[in-house]
């Protein structure tokens, strides 16, 4: 199981599948253009929870890929007019089946969270990893999901002196709402071995 968050001088980052680049060795990687460097002496000590689906409601294409790799096409359905040209991104998506995808080495800065606030700390995207759950605010979501994101935390947490879990709803109030009700918190404190502090 994973060091203790409440004790990050415990961290063995070796035992971690996430690399000194940054990758994590069992995630399907794709490389997005839309990341920047962390501010000096940022420490990473946040995991955000979002969940996505393009169209909304609609899993199992490739547009969420696209759309982090600045290569979704805009045409191709109403919807996506409403966010034509966002540049935006995460660290890691979770699909339906449990798949995990990369897109931005954890050492970088992600651009998930946006204009955010938690644990006393404003931009959030400076100091956390934001992991984006194929799915649809208010609706569930599957039992390979917790799972591959239990592990995921883990292996985070082996990595990272992370101390928080929040969710895009959180760390956004009011105007966001994601993961959202559906999100069975209670099912990933059974999986994880973090202590209750590093939840909602």
């Amino acid at each position: 199981m994973c060091a203790s968050p409440s004790k990050p001088t415990s961290i063995d980052q070796s035992a971690s599948p996430i690399g000194p680049d940054g990758w994590h060795a069992q995630a399907q990687r794709l490389d997005s253009p839309n990341f920047g460097p962390r501010p000096a002496g940022a420490g990473i000590d946040l995991i955000v929870l979002h969940s996505i689906s393009l169209p909304p409601g609609q899993y199992g294409g490739d547009a969420v890929q696209r759309l982090f790799t600045n290569q979704l096409d805009w045409d191709a359905h109403p919807y996506f007019q409403s966010i034509r040209g966002m540049e935006v991104s995460a660290h890691f998506f979770v699909r339906r089946d449990g798949t995990l995808w990369q897109f931005v080495s954890c050492h970088d800065r992600a651009w998930h969270a946006g204009k955010s606030s938690y644990r006393g700390r404003d931009n959030c995207n400076d100091d956390s990893v934001g992991i984006e759950l194929e799915g649809l605010e208010g609706d569930t979501f599957e039992p390979a999901q917790y799972l591959t994101l239990a592990q995921l935390c883990q292996d985070i947490g082996l990595a990272f002196p992370i101390r928080h879990i929040a969710g895009h709803e959180h760390i956004a109030p009011g105007r966001k709402q994601d993961p959202g009700p559906g999100f069975n918190w209670a099912q990933l404190k059974k999986l994880l071995d973090f202590p209750p502090q590093v939840f909602p």
